[in-house]
């Protein structure tokens, strides 16, 4: 077993002029190694560079320069082997309307070059709940065994690393529950590496060991999900008082913003100031305090503080 599933030196993909336009540096000399039989995630805003840096790994897009290995295969030495390692959840649906999920999996696995012998159609269907839906056709599927059967497709010839592009972007609760269940048991029991890409910040804090942010082309943190978190000393104080508070004389780099419901959250940095000051300032002030919060910074605003973007 290697010890890196991905190891990713240089990365770079400018794309052509194209209808006036002048040419698009998409990656702009990406280092990035991801450890085997990890849970990776890799975020950042539209446009960051995630889904090209997805793309090139599954042999879709061709680099401009740099060096890729999967699973200890460079993609220019041992293009099939590097290709047979990966398996890739588009997030896109495209499927053929005229083919049942069993032929589905059937030309997939043919396409990797899986012998009949070996493949594992029946066990596939089971896995992702499409075993009724088998013989039916792709275009009376929901869009929910959709994605299911995209899933089953990236896993016909047993890869050594599954890329979920946007798995759960838009579906039910039912279907997500069932995916991630499916993740952990292929990553626990097979060992499989799992690289995650998501707008929902709070399903990648909760599944990812570590977690890559891109932005611009490029990677601007990366580090083990609690580390990343850890890295802001923000934190905030939601206080909810008797009586409605006046202005108050807070601590100097103090926020204060109020809320509907007369709360008041105050957020500060703990390198700066301290709850207890700023507690005090509130005792100095008249406020009678009916209940205290503490909320600490989660990977919204670690996302929020490096890209200066939105997730979603």
């Amino acid at each position: 077993m290697t010890a890196q599933a991905i190891e990713i030196e240089g990365l770079r993909k400018t794309y052509a002029s194209s209808a006036g336009q002048p040419p698009k540096e998409a990656l702009k000399g990406i280092d990035l190694s991801i450890p085997a039989g990890s849970i990776f995630g890799l975020l950042g805003p539209n446009g960051a560079g995630k889904s090209t840096t997805i793309n090139i790994l599954a042999g879709l897009v061709l680099k401009t320069a740099g060096r890729v290995r999967i699973w200890g295969f460079d993609q220019d030495v041992n293009p099939r082997q590097s290709r047979a390692s990966i398996g890739v959840m588009p997030q896109e649906l495209n499927l053929d309307p005229f083919f049942t999920p069993r032929a589905a999996l059937e030309v997939q696995a043919g396409l990797y070059g899986v012998p009949k012998s070996a493949r594992r159609t029946d066990e596939v269907l089971r896995m992702i709940g499409l075993t009724d839906k088998a013989e039916a056709y792709a275009r009376s599927l929901s869009g929910g065994m959709r994605r299911r059967l995209l899933l089953g497709k990236a896993l016909v010839h047993r890869p050594r690393v599954l890329v979920l592009d946007e798995p759960t972007a838009g579906v039910d609760i039912e279907l997500r529950q069932m995916l991630w269940e499916n993740v952990r048991r292929l990553n626990t029991e097979e060992g499989m590496t799992i690289i995650l890409t998501t707008h929902y910040l709070e399903e990648a804090e909760e599944m990812c060991d570590e977690i890559a942010i891109i932005d611009q082309g490029q990677v601007v943190a990366r580090d083990r999900t609690e580390a990343l978190v850890g890295r802001l000393d923000a934190k905030t104080l939601v206080i909810h008082p008797e009586t409605p508070a006046g202005p108050l004389a807070l601590p100097k780099g103090v926020d204060r913003r109020d809320t509907p419901d007369g709360a008041l959250h105050l957020s500060y940095r703990r390198s700066q100031t301290s709850a207890d000051a700023i507690l005090d300032a509130l005792r100095s002030a008249g406020v009678r305090i009916r209940d205290v919060q503490t909320r600490e910074p989660d990977l919204e605003d670690v996302f929020l503080d490096l890209t200066g973007s939105g997730a979603r």
